[in-house]
C-alpha cells in the first residue's frame, strides 16, 4: 500500500507541535502537587498530638497516625524509628511553650512561681497527653534544656546536685497532677444528702457556690499548693 509521505510528515509534525505546546515552559514545575502534605517528623508528631487530644493515649499508635495521614504505617518509619520516638516528639511539642527564662533571670522563689505557672499552662492545653508521657523517659532536648535551667537555678540557690532531681520531681508531680485535675469535673466532691454525717466538710463544700462555676477549685488549689512547695524549696 502506498504511503503519502508528505501527509505522514504533516500529521507527525502537527501532533508533536500540539504536544510541545502542552509541555510546561522552562522554569515551570512538571510534577503535579501532591493532594496530601508531604510526610515529615513534625507533621507526624502534630498528628499524633491531635489524636491524643481527641482519643487519649490510645491515639498515639503508629497505625492510627498513619490512617489519619492517609499513608501506610511503614511510611512513618522513614521519619521516626519507633513509637517511643514519636511520643518523645509529642512531648517536645507540648513542652516547647514552657518558659524557663525566669529560672535564669529571677530570684529563686519568683522564678519557681513563674516557671510553674508556665508549665501548667502549656500542659493544660493538652491535658490528655499527661498519662501518655508518663510511659516514656523524657529525653527531648527542648525539655532537657529547661531541666538544665532548673538544675542551675537550684544549685545557685543552695541546693546540692543530689537534691535537684527529687526537687524537680516534686514540682512536676504537683504541676501535672493539677493539670489532670483540670481535665476532670470542676468539682470532684459531692456530699449532697450526707450533710448530717459530715457537717464540716459539707459546710466547706457549700462555700464553692460563691466561686467561679467554671473554675471553683482548680486554680486556687494550684496557687495554694505552689506557694506551699515554694516555701519548702528554700535550701535547708
Amino acid at each position: 500500500m502506498a504511503v503519502n509521505i508528505h501527509r505522514l510528515f504533516y500529521v507527525c509534525e502537527s501532533g508533536l507541535g500540539a504536544r510541545a505546546r502542552r509541555l510546561p515552559s522552562t522554569g515551570e514545575a512538571a510534577i503535579a502537587r501532591p493532594h496530601t502534605p508531604l510526610l515529615s517528623r513534625d507533621l507526624i508528631a502534630r498528628t499524633a498530638l491531635a489524636l491524643v487530644d481527641r482519643h487519649g493515649p490510645d491515639g498515639a499508635s503508629i497505625r492510627r497516625v498513619a490512617a489519619r495521614l492517609g499513608v501506610n504505617p511503614a511510611s512513618l518509619y522513614n521519619h521516626v524509628p519507633n513509637r517511643a520516638a514519636m511520643v518523645e516528639d509529642v512531648r517536645a511539642l507540648v513542652s516547647a511553650p514552657i518558659d524557663s527564662q525566669p529560672l535564669r533571670e529571677l530570684p529563686w522563689e519568683d522564678a519557681l512561681r513563674a516557671w510553674g505557672r508556665s508549665y501548667r499552662r502549656a500542659f493544660a492545653r493538652h491535658a490528655r497527653v499527661v498519662p501518655l508521657l508518663m510511659t516514656e523517659r523524657a529525653s527531648a532536648p527542648v525539655l532537657l534544656a529547661q531541666y538544665e535551667d532548673f538544675a542551675a537555678a537550684a544549685e545557685a540557690a543552695g541546693w546540692t546536685l543530689r537534691d535537684v532531681i527529687p526537687l524537680l520531681t516534686a514540682f512536676e508531680s504537683f504541676i501535672l497532677g493539677s493539670v489532670l485535675d483540670m481535665s476532670g469535673p470542676a468539682v470532684v466532691f459531692d456530699p449532697t444528702g450526707q450533710e448530717e454525717a459530715f457537717p464540716r466538710f459539707s459546710a466547706a463544700f457549700d462555700t464553692l457556690a460563691d466561686e467561679d462555676p467554671e473554675d471553683p477549685v482548680a486554680t486556687r488549689a494550684f496557687e495554694l499548693g505552689l506557694d506551699m512547695l515554694i516555701a519548702s524549696a528554700r535550701p535547708r
